[in-house]
C-alpha cells in the first residue's frame, strides 16, 4: 500500500468512527429518554395501583358498614317491638293472679286493647271488617253464604282478623262473604 492509500483510508476510518460515535451518542440518549420514560410509566403504575387499593380497602369498609346498620337496624326494629309488648305481658301477669271472673275478664278486655294500641304504634293496621267488600289480596273467603239484603262481595263474618303493615300483608283476614 502506498501512503495515497493510506490517506483515504485514514479519512475513511476516521469518518466511520464519527459516524460510530455519533451513532453511540444518539443511542445513548434513546436509552436514557426510554429509562426516563420508563420510570414515569412505573411511577404512573404505582399511583394507579394505590387507587385502586383505596378503592377495594374503601369499598370493603362499606360493606362491613353497610352489613353492620342493616344488623343494628334489625336490633332496633326488634327492640322496638319488644319494647311495645312488655306492657301486655305484664298486664297478663297481673290477670293471671285474679281468682274473680268479672276481674279477669275485665283484666282481659284492657289487654286486648293494649295489644290493639301496641300493633298501631308499630304501624300496624287491622284488616277485614265485617261490611267492607272482599278484596283477595287483602282476605281469605273460607265461606259463602247467598243473602240477597247484603251486597255482592261484602264480608258478613271475620273468622280471623287481619293485619299489614304499609303494603306489606303480614296475615290475611279469614273471611266469610255473601253473593
Amino acid at each position: 500500500m502506498t501512503e495515497e492509500t493510506k490517506v483515504p483510508n485514514a479519512e475513511a476510518e476516521a469518518k466511520e468512527t464519527d459516524k460510530k460515535s455519533k451513532k453511540s451518542s444518539a443511542l445513548k440518549e434513546e436509552n436514557e429518554r426510554l429509562r426516563a420514560e420508563l420510570e414515569e410509566q412505573k411511577k404512573m403504575l404505582a399511583e394507579q395501583n394505590d387507587k385502586y387499593l383505596r378503592m377495594a380497602a374503601e369499598y370493603d369498609n362499606f360493606r362491613r358498614r353497610s352489613r353492620e346498620e342493616k344488623e343494628a337496624t334489625y336490633e332496633n326494629a326488634l327492640s322496638d317491638t319488644v319494647a311495645e309488648l312488655l306492657p301486655i305481658i305484664d298486664n297478663l301477669e297481673r290477670a293471671a293472679m285474679y281468682d274473680d271472673g268479672e276481674k279477669v275478664r275485665d283484666g282481659l278486655v284492657m289487654i286486648a286493647k293494649s295489644v290493639t294500641g301496641a300493633l298501631s304504634a308499630l304501624g300496624v293496621e287491622e284488616i277485614g271488617k265485617v261490611g267492607d267488600t272482599f278484596d283477595p289480596n287483602l282476605h281469605s273467603a273460607v265461606m259463602h253464604v247467598e243473602d240477597e239484603s247484603l251486597g255482592e262481595g261484602e264480608i258478613v263474618e271475620v273468622f280471623q282478623k287481619g293485619y299489614k303493615k304499609g303494603k306489606h300483608i303480614i296475615r290475611f283476614a279469614t273471611v266469610k262473604t255473601a253473593n
